[in-house]
């Protein structure tokens, strides 16, 4: 394997950085205090900064602009590897994955539409979400099973003449609260009858359909994330026309390991990213602060902390090259090991990392006077996302005992 970044990836690399630091990094500030002033359940009066949409016409006329898609005219033609650092650097700013397009869970939808949807679909959703028109929503996980395991979800798809009728209850749907989000994937069961891995499928569903409620935003640690939210969403029957299923019946599992895979890639190097953050954070505070006649970073034992966490958020970066690597030589079915770990892996680095720097803050590291305390938010929800520790491990172990004994 060669880990060499290619001339096209160090490119947008350097341009990716430079944008940040020249228009990003200016905003930082002013976007956290909004968000905090926003921090309430009402989403219906969510609406982003005004700064928002011209930040992302400039990175558009600028070229870095849907940066995760591997199609060349509808994206940047980066492969999984070349794009893996530009995620690390998008996970520096809370706000970067939106303003080049990149932002969960659109990628992840948009990658759905490109590799399984119709031409019909295509021009309905994939355009407008290429061109950041609208936003939308992934309606997987829902209260009442241990959505852990997919094959629990009770969600129902009725097939009724040209329509499909839709009933269920989802929540944690990301994105659910902003004002821009026009259309949901849903995943439900199609055929109880079927073979475990063929019983579900996925719809699309406008989200002013008739029998679509909203029920609530839920908050994350205390926060609500605005302008995103994550939502409980009602579907009673909600009726679509057939051709808004997508690849065809009983295809929901294959569909949901093609999204996941490189998904997975992006959020834990953009996790990687908040990590270093996290890490400059706490050694600018440590090198100024002074406490007994000495800084902080030299008190406590603080040194071989810092030293730790290079180490470990190092180790993380090169395991998800690694699986960024196997998902282009191979594919997201061949690199299903490496995936898993690494979505252990990343989200408890960034969490190891931020609770260090929180402790060198002192109380000013669980306050919003720094991103600190968003930052371990996000960590400890992205030892969830897309599936908890304990599943990746079991996978994990279960191929390793595999390969080690067949």
């Amino acid at each position: 394997m060669d880990f060499t970044h290619s001339d096209r990836s160090l490119d947008f690399q350097r341009k990716v950085k430079r944008f940040i630091d020249e228009h990003l990094a200016a905003v930082d500030s002013d976007y956290q205090s909004w968000v905090h002033a926003n921090n309430h359940a009402r989403f219906q009066h969510w609406q982003p900064p005004p700064y928002v949409a011209e930040l992302k016409r400039e990175a558009k006329e600028q070229g870095l602009w849907n940066l995760f898609l591997p199609d060349p005219e509808l994206g940047q033609g980066l492969s999984t590897t070349e794009y893996a650092p530009l995620a690390e650097a998008m996970g520096h700013c809370l706000l970067a994955p939106e303003v080049f397009n990149c932002n969960a869970p659109d990628s992840g939808n948009m990658e759905v539409l490109y590799h399984f949807g119709t031409p019909e679909q295509q021009q309905r959703w994939l355009k407008p979400l290429l061109a950041a028109e609208i936003r939308s929503v992934f309606c997987m996980t829902e209260p009442a099973v241990a959505s852990s395991d997919a094959t629990n979800i009770e969600a129902s798809i009725a097939v009724d003449g040209e329509d499909l009728v839709l009933n269920g209850r989802k929540w944690w749907t990301t994105g659910l609260g902003h004002p821009q989000a026009e259309v949901a994937i849903f995943m439900g069961i199609s055929d109880a009858d079927a073979p475990r891995h063929q019983r579900h499928s996925m719809v699309l569903v406008p989200l002013d359909t008739p029998g679509v409620k909203i029920e609530r935003m839920l908050s994350v640690l205390g926060d609500y994330d605005p302008p995103y939210g994550h939502g409980e969403v009602v579907f009673n029957d909600v009726r679509v026309p057939k051709d808004h299923l997508i690849c065809g019946l009983g295809q929901g599992f294959a569909i949901a390991q093609g999204r996941l895979g490189p998904g997975r890639i992006h959020h834990c190097m953009r996790a990687i990213g908040a990590s270093e953050r996290a890490l400059s954070l706490m050694i600018e505070r440590g090198s100024q602060r002074i406490a007994f006649g000495k800084p902080l970073l030299k008190l406590g034992g603080n040194a071989d902390i810092v030293a730790d966490l290079r180490m470990a958020i190092d180790q993380a970066r090169l395991l998800t090259q690694y699986a960024a690597w196997r998902i282009d030589n191979g594919g997201a079915r061949q690199a299903m090991k490496e995936i898993s770990a690494i979505k252990v892996v990343a989200p408890n680095v960034l969490e190891k990392v931020v609770d260090a720097a929180i402790q060198i803050f002192g109380a000013e590291g669980v306050s919003d006077q720094t991103p600190l305390a968003s930052l371990l938010g996000m960590a400890r929800a992205l030892r969830l996302a897309d599936g908890p520790d304990a599943v990746h491990r079991a996978l994990v172990g279960r191929l390793e005992i595999k390969e080690q004994t067949q």
